[in-house]
């Protein structure tokens, strides 16, 4: 008759091993239900109603992807071009304008769209435009975020338009003279004096995805679960 009796060695190797499988089973399916919770709060923020920028806010916060429409002036003497932006394939620019609310003493950098990179850094793109007082209308987000932040990254070039390579709403306030809200509104799509606009409202990974990849450790965890009751059992 068989029965079990596992030996020192193969159990030290097994219980370190089956644990870290099932933390890493775990972990991704935590981050399956956050990813779930981000996409509901998305499409439940997106349509709600139109918003007004009429206080002074700290962090984007419950504001990320409402819908906002806002008059004001448009500082086009004073645009930034943030810069390594990848769309299809192709290196460019983000055209960011800041915007001075009309009624309010808040001003906000609004995202005008892509424009690709010249021939070289020395032609940088025409962004001038002669209409200054509109109507805004598009939706709240982040600053356009980077994997590794370099010193004086977010330290904009000499001249206008400027480039910069990280938004740091403090510096780009000192640098224009004039305080900034710490997000960015993304002009709409059919909005006019904008670029290319393809805003993608989602995460880098669906929740499917890291449901399949706990699967996955979970399998790993099983199998080899069966292997060590096999390897220990005795005849």
């Amino acid at each position: 008759m068989p029965y079990f009796k596992p030996s020192l060695v193969p159990t030290l190797v097994f219980a370190p091993i089956f644990s870290c499988l099932l933390c890493l089973g775990y972990w991704q399916l935590d981050r399956a239900e956050g990813k779930q919770v981000l996409l509901e709060q998305q499409n439940f923020r997106r349509n709600q109603q139109p918003i007004q920028l009429d206080e002074n806010y700290d962090t984007v916060g419950d504001l990320r992807y409402r819908p906002v429409v806002l008059k004001g002036i448009y500082d086009v003497e004073h645009q930034f071009l943030i810069d390594n932006q990848i769309v299809n394939g192709k290196v460019g620019f983000f055209v960011f304008t800041p915007l001075h609310i009309q009624f309010s003493k808040h001003s906000v950098l609004v995202n005008r769209g892509w424009l690709p990179l010249g021939i070289d850094r020395n032609n940088l793109p025409q962004v001038y435009m002669d209409v200054k007082e509109v109507t805004v209308t598009g939706i709240i987000d982040r600053f356009p975020s980077v994997g590794f932040k370099l010193d004086g990254a977010g330290t904009p070039s000499q001249g206008w338009p400027a480039i910069v390579q990280v938004v740091d709403e403090s510096i780009l306030s000192e640098v224009l003279g004039y305080s900034l809200l710490p997000f960015q509104i993304l002009l709409d799509r059919d909005a006019s004096q904008g670029y290319y606009r393809h805003w993608v409202f989602k995460s880098s990974m669906p929740p499917s995805k890291h449901r399949a990849y706990a699967f996955q450790w979970f399998a790993l965890a099983t199998t080899l679960t069966i292997l060590f009751f096999w390897y220990s059992s005795r005849s």
